[in-house]
């Protein structure tokens, strides 16, 4: 299984910080479009992606246990 953490405006369109996908192995993009299909208003390709407090690209693999995050984008002023 693949923990995905949610953050800010994603936690509060997904209703929780975390949810559980039991798969033993995705990639990045299989992982959002896997988001996009359940949450269809979960803006994931904005936000940054990291696997294991690492940032990940679409192509690198998320295996079993591993903790995916979604970040979305932080503005200040």
């Amino acid at each position: 299984m693949i923990k995905v953490l949610f953050f800010a405006e994603l936690e509060e369109i997904v209703g929780s910080r975390e949810i559980i996908i039991d798969q033993s192995q995705m990639s990045v993009n299989e992982v959002k479009e896997y988001l996009k299909a359940k949450f269809p208003t979960l803006a994931v390709d904005r936000a940054m992606v990291a696997v294991n407090e690492e940032y990940a690209e679409d192509a690198d693999l998320v295996k079993k246990d591993d903790v995916v995050a979604f970040i979305p984008p932080v503005s200040g002023g």
